[in-house]
């Protein structure tokens, strides 16, 4: 009896330690997937996109589209004013990929405006990862890109509406140039941009800054996901602000 029951002790604590062994094992393999999880989150730039392509990912450049990023090249009869009869308001717009030029047509259709894309004499690349370097250049540096084409008679528009992706919480320096290149002094500046979710940061503050003597109004941000759609978002915006036709 005693060896029967010195038996079944010992086949007890054989089998607790074995489902000790396996917790601790299946613990550990949690904890190291949990950590893997962690780390990687960190070392990922922060996403603020609202869809699964992996362009827009909020590293600080968030504007992308099925549209190819690499079309606009700095061909000079595409950024002449495509002009509207009698307009007094112009679109400037820079598109990397087409989100901002979907949120630019839309403005364009809806107020008659007349519209200027912003190309670069010296197109960006269609890479996504090497872009992502140049713009962190550019904005270290505080680089002026030059732009392909002018505006050459901007006096005559009293309404600018101005347009942009939002790149690592910024305006692109290509944006510099322009505000740069034009007294929009006594002018009233409208400001657009699209990202995954960062939103205006802090851009309209540094077009007030760039252009002190123009009224700049309530900006609209549009998310990369909903672009492609923006007409609703940009009739109700222009209804706020008294802009529409």
């Amino acid at each position: 009896m005693k060896k029967m029951l010195s038996v079944i002790l010992v086949g007890i604590l054989v089998f607790s330690m074995v489902g000790c062994g396996r917790n601790e094992e299946d613990s550990g393999r949690d904890g190291a997937a949990e950590n893997e999880n962690m780390a990687s989150q960190e070392m990922a730039p922060e996403n603020e996109a609202d869809d699964s392509d992996q362009q827009e990912s909020e590293s600080g450049m968030t504007e992308q589209d099925s549209t190819d990023p690499g079309s606009s090249a700095a061909d000079e009869s595409e950024t002449e004013p495509a002009e509207a009869d009698g307009s007094n308001a112009l679109v400037v717009y820079f598109s990397w990929s087409g989100n901002t030029e979907n949120v630019a047509n839309a403005i364009v259709e809806q107020t008659g405006a007349d519209v200027f894309e912003i190309v670069p004499e010296e197109a960006y690349t269609s890479d996504y990862n090497t872009l992502l370097d140049i713009a962190t250049e550019e904005k270290e540096s505080g680089a002026r890109p030059a732009i392909a084409g002018s505006i050459e008679d901007i006096a005559r528009y009293d309404i600018i509406y101005v347009g942009y992706p939002n790149w690592w919480s910024d305006m692109p320096m290509i944006l510099y140039t322009f505000f740069d290149s034009y007294d929009l002094s006594g002018k009233t500046i409208v400001p657009f941009c699209t990202s995954g979710g960062s939103g205006l940061s802090n851009t309209v503050n540094s077009i007030k800054e760039l252009e002190p003597e123009a009224d700049v109004l309530e900006g609209l941000h549009i998310g990369s996901s909903s672009s492609s759609d923006p007409e609703n978002a940009v009739s109700d915006w222009l209804g706020s602000l008294g802009l529409a036709d």
